[in-house]
């Protein structure tokens, strides 16, 4: 036989085998397993000898035998017993899930004592119990946590292990004991988070119970050892340390205000300066330190007790007020302060006279005002106290006081009569308080805008060249206004079509141009200035801005065609005019003459050219002859012409001039020979072609065409000429018995 084995894949995968059956003369069968394989489960805890399942093989009809039973593979370490006579398969020794969760064994049935076996497969599924607790690696833990760290933080992760799977496995974490409701853990993760913020002044360390719980129930055995309500869990103890962060800047307690009489003794207590700190340890011990204000160590701080005293003689005529910025510094990493400015007044003794708060006091008081305009308070203290403290004020006699009034009382001074700017703006006043001192008054006239800003003339011409670069300055106008302040504060702008050439800075009057000038497009700007002052009236005037472009040499000559033809008679005069070029030049002036002159092509100095007038000209006598190479091309001269200008430096262009020498008839016609010597039979026929004579005429043309004419014997027409060609042919019969020699005469024309 021929046996294949054929898998069950995607793409099946076959081989095949050939099987030799021998028949013997006694057939066996073997017993037949009523499943082909078999499966059971049996908890890890059952006790040994428990029964786990039966597997059974049929007997062959008719057959007279036993079948027995017996395992072949598959118990590797000899758990497992089958009994050999009904198939029950035991449990030999105690199992253990963790160990080996699954197991195979091959089951073979025999018949009697014959060789014929057949076999079957058993799954044994060894099921779990919880019979191991969660284990922490550790009995106890510690962290270390700031007492900044927000709700919801996790400040620790609790890890246990168990051996068991499926629930008996899964671990729920839990507080066992809680000193505090700041914590929290999650059951399925042992995540502890806070749950509020922690405050290290409170409470420095906060112990944990934790606890891990599986999820299965306790084994039969246990159960019927111990309480049905004792799981199996572990327990870790985690120590949190919460560690203070200088986080909180001392903050002052103490008043910051303090009183010291004038008179007190060097070393006299004037006042203590307190700062608290709510951190811990070095976080919250507090030195401090004058920052500024005591520049002439007139007090002494210090920093340990907070205690300021004085290191120098008070006078509070010469300071009444000291502004001390006092810094509270903490000892932390990085240290944190806090700063207060601490006033000390000076009080007074009675040792002290009157005196004005200013020795001059300055004002300001508009003109054309109404007399009673308030123009200023002045004011004098006595530092004492009491009666000596009480004035009077009066005006002295002075230049322009009798234009103001004093209230003796309150010190108010105002205006008697109406006041002019112009006639006069500075006004000082002496004034006093009765038997005391005495103060200057010092009084500004304000100005009012009654007054236009004025250029200094109505009109300006200036001359700028046209090469002149963006933004150049051409012109600083100024324009004076007798008002004061932004009364009399010019500014400037440009009104009219400029072009958009000019611009005018407002403030300085400098005139600049915007844009490249080109006096060939435009050679005069007219437009108006305009200064106004800066009040919300604008009085303003103007000036007539004229600017004149003066030329730049920025244009070269251009000649009106850069290709010229033109044509001469050989044989003509001296100085015979050709031609007449033109050049253009857009600049004026020097920069516009043009000037014309022959660059190339004149080596034999044959033409001249009018340097003015730019006519061409013969300057010798020309020969068609002599310049044509042959008779059939005209005579021709090629000239580059040249036109500059007179500016600096020189601009120029130039034109190619083409002029064409015309033949005249002055050249006849000439032979190649002067005589003709031919030799002829008197038996050649009529129409013979006796010779051909040949000239050549200098000229061109119609002038050099040729007719040939014989003028003198062939008075009896025995020969013939071809007018053209020069040809002569026989037209009679020769007889040198008549005549042996004929001279014909031909005349080229």
């Amino acid at each position: 036989l021929t046996v294949s084995a054929r898998d069950g894949g995607g793409l099946p995968s076959a081989s095949s085998a050939a099987v030799t059956v021998n028949i013997l003369r006694t057939v066996l069968v073997p017993a037949i397993f009523e499943r082909s394989r078999y499966s059971f489960s049996v908890p890890e805890d059952a006790p040994e000898d428990s029964v786990i399942g039966t597997v059974k093989a049929r007997e062959p009809p008719n057959s007279l035998e036993v079948v027995s039973y017996r395992i072949c593979s598959g118990d590797l370490h000899g758990k497992f017993s089958i009994d050999p006579q009904f198939g029950i398969i035991r449990t030999k020794k105690q199992l253990d899930h963790e160990a080996q969760s699954a197991v195979v064994l091959t089951v073979q049935s025999q018949l009697g004592n014959s060789s014929v076996y057949s076999s079957t497969q058993v799954n044994i599924s060894v099921t779990d119990i919880n019979d191991n607790p969660p284990v922490f690696r550790t009995k106890s833990d510690k962290v270390t946590i700031s007492h900044t760290q927000p709700p919801g933080t996790a400040v620790y992760i609790a890890r246990a292990e168990d051996k068991d799977s499926g629930l008996n496995g899964a671990i729920k974490y839990s507080i066992a004991s809680k000193q505090s409701d700041a914590f929290s853990i999650d059951p399925s993760l042992g995540v502890v988070n806070l749950t509020r913020s922690v405050f290290v002044e409170k409470q420095q360390e906060y112990t944990l119970h934790i606890a891990a719980e599986d999820c299965g129930s306790p084994p039969l055995t246990s159960l019927l050892a111990i309480n049905l309500t004792d799981r199996r869990l572990d327990s870790l103890a985690v120590k949190i340390v919460i560690v203070d962060v200088n986080d909180n800047s001392p903050s002052f307690m103490s008043s910051p205000l303090s009183y010291v009489v004038e008179d007190v003794e060097v070393g006299f207590l004037v006042h203590h300066v307190i700062a608290k700190d709510p951190d811990e340890g070095r976080n919250g011990q507090v030195t401090y330190h004058i920052l500024s204000g005591n520049e002439n160590k007139v007090f002494v701080l210090d920093k340990i007790t907070g205690l300021l005293t004085t290191a120098q003689f008070l006078d509070r005529e010469v300071q009444e007020c000291y502004s001390l910025t006092v810094v509270a510094l903490d000892d932390g990493s990085p240290a944190l302060s806090a700063t207060q400015v601490l006033t000390i007044i000076v009080l007074d003794v009675n040792d002290e006279t009157p005196v004005f708060l200013k020795q001059i006091y300055e004002t300001e008081v508009h003109e054309n005002q109404n007399p009673g305009e308030f123009v200023i308070r002045v004011e004098a203290v006595d530092r004492d106290a009491g009666l000596n403290s009480l004035l009077q004020y009066e005006i002295l006699p002075g230049a322009g006081y009798e234009k103001f009034k004093m209230n003796s009382h309150s010190g108010e001074l105002v205006t008697a009569a109406s006041l002019d700017r112009e006639a006069q703006e500075v006004i000082s006043i002496k004034g006093s308080p009765s038997r005391s001192s005495t103060a200057q008054l010092c009084l500004t006239v304000l100005d009012e805008n009654d007054h236009s800003p004025l250029f200094a003339k109505t009109q300006y011409q200036i001359s700028v060249t046209e090469d002149l670069k963006e933004g150049s300055a051409i012109l600083d106008l100024s324009a004076s206004d007798e008002d004061a302040g932004l009364n009399g504060e010019v500014m400037y702008s440009l009104i009219d079509d400029t072009y958009g050439a000019f611009a005018i800075d407002s403030v300085t009057g400098s005139i600049i141009t915007t844009k490249a000038l080109d006096r060939e497009t435009k050679s005069q700007y007219t437009f108006r200035a305009v200064a106004s002052d800066c009040s919300t009236h604008f009085p303003r005037s103007t000036t007539v801005m004229t600017v004149l472009i003066q030329d730049v040499n920025d244009n070269a000559p251009k000649f009106e065609q850069s290709y010229y033809k033109a044509s001469v008679w050989e044989g003509q005069s001296h100085k015979t005019d050709i031609i007449q070029v033109f050049a253009t030049d857009l600049d004026s002036g020097l920069n516009g003459e043009t000037e014309y002159s022959i660059l190339s092509g004149n080596e034999n100095a044959t033409f001249l050219i009018d340097s003015v007038r730019g006519i061409l000209a013969t300057n010798t006598g020309l020969d068609y002859e002599s310049t044509s190479s042959y008779r059939e091309t005209a005579a021709s001269h090629q000239l580059v012409l040249l036109a500059s200008d007179h500016g600096t430096p020189s601009l120029n262009s130039t034109a190619t001039v083409l002029i064409t020498v015309l033949d005249v008839n002055d050249n006849p016609p000439v032979f190649s020979s002067p005589e003709y010597h031919v030799h002829v039979k008197e038996s050649i026929p009529i129409g013979s072609h006796i010779t051909e004579v040949s000239a050549k005429d200098c000229d061109a043309g119609t002038n050099a065409e040729i007719i040939y004419a014989i003028i003198s014997g062939n008075d009896r027409g025995h020969f013939c000429l071809d007018v053209r060609t020069g040809s002569v042919n026989l037209t009679k019969m020769l007889d040198y018995e008549d005549t042996m020699k004929f001279t014909l005469v031909i005349q080229a024309t």
